[in-house]
């Protein structure tokens, strides 16, 4: 099951500490099951495809990279996160049956949008929020530009993989 179908979308200001805490667990969540779900890919694969397993590889690294960004945001208002360990065996409980490359790669797409636009949303929330937060907003906002960005990036990448397959 892809990310996109338990896709989240922010349609409101954030108004609050507590729901921005919410909000960036959710960014901790979706980089957990990305992580999970990248290396039980890589895992479980039947071809040995280097350029495909490097691909799983980076975003499996990145994923964690984002969630550590996310954890030290949500450090900063003092709220507790789902732990790795949790996602990671729900992730793998769905991975019985085995993903052939297009799906692993339509997985892959799937979960980079997915992330890329739930950012795109929490950023707009944020900035149309005049709620008084108790962490840095330019800072705030700088990082999850950043991890937004490195979410295009992986669209763009996983996007050209797929047309050198075609």
């Amino acid at each position: 099951m892809p990310l996109a179908v338990v896709a989240v979308s922010v349609q409101q200001p954030v108004s609050s500490d507590h729901q921005l805490a919410r909000l960036l667990q959710i960014g901790v969540v979706l980089e957990e099951v990305v992580e999970a779900r990248a290396g039980e890919h890589a895992r479980t694969m039947e071809v040995d495809d280097p350029e495909l397993e490097a691909l799983l590889a980076e975003a499996a690294e990145e994923s964690a990279g984002h969630r550590e960004q996310l954890e030290d945001l949500i450090d900063d208002l003092e709220a507790d996160t789902i732990p790795f360990e949790e996602i990671k065996g729900l992730v793998r409980a769905q991975y019985e049956s085995e993903a052939d490359f297009d799906g692993v790669l339509y997985d892959q797409l799937c979960n980079e949008e997915t992330a890329y636009k739930f950012y795109d949303d929490l950023i707009a929330a944020i900035e149309d929020s005049d709620a008084a937060l108790s962490v840095d907003r330019a800072q705030l906002i700088e990082t999850l530009s950043s991890i937004r960005e490195e979410e295009a990036e992986g669209v763009e990448e996983v996007t050209e993989l797929m047309e050198k397959r075609e």
